[in-house]
């Protein structure tokens, strides 16, 4: 085992692990794609890295089934399970980094014009989505999920309604 500074990649990857109960490295990026994906993207390549990362550092154990693929099957060791708890327990205000592709745009003199109402609709349709999954599943979700769930469609009408500004100071 070795020293591992730990990310939030990272504890994106024991999370779901400890969700799922074990895991292969694909399962990890499956359910990823599933679930976080639309507040914390993850590239495929990430997962496998943080999942040999986080083995060798002792966070995770791995067990091989026999026959087939020979899938590596992960699990939250104590250790990982501790790591786990203590950044969940951690209250540290990390600021946001907002990565929007049409406010950089923007910011580098794109036409609003063209731009607004193409994000607007975007933005509509994603909130719809958040919306309707909210209706359909709400209930079952955890509290955090349904919070989490409510961020997004919280953001994406801040979104809607920041384009419809832009697009009426548009002269």
């Amino acid at each position: 085992m070795s020293e591992v500074r730990l990310t939030t990649p990272s504890f994106l990857v024991l999370g779901i692990i400890d969700k799922l109960g074990e895991a292969s490295p694909y399962d990890v990026k499956v359910e990823a794609a599933r679930t976080v994906a639309p507040f914390w993207s993850m590239p495929h390549a990430q997962v496998y890295a943080q999942c040999d990362r986080l083995l060798e550092a002792g966070l995770l154990s791995e067990v091989r089934q026999s026959g087939g693929r020979n899938r590596r099957l992960m699990k939250l060791t104590e250790e990982g399970a501790e790591a786990l708890r203590g950044w969940l327990a951690d209250p540290a205000f990390v600021p946001v980094e907002a990565r929007e592709r049409g406010i950089l745009k923007l910011w580098f003199g794109a036409s609003p014009r063209v731009h607004a109402p193409v994000q607007i609709e975007e933005h509509r349709r994603t909130l719809d989505e958040y919306e309707e999954l909210a209706g359909e599943v709400g209930e079952l979700l955890t509290r955090g999920q349904r919070e989490a769930l409510e961020f997004g469609i919280r953001y994406e009408r801040m979104m809607v309604d920041f384009w419809h500004w832009v697009e009426s100071r548009e002269s």
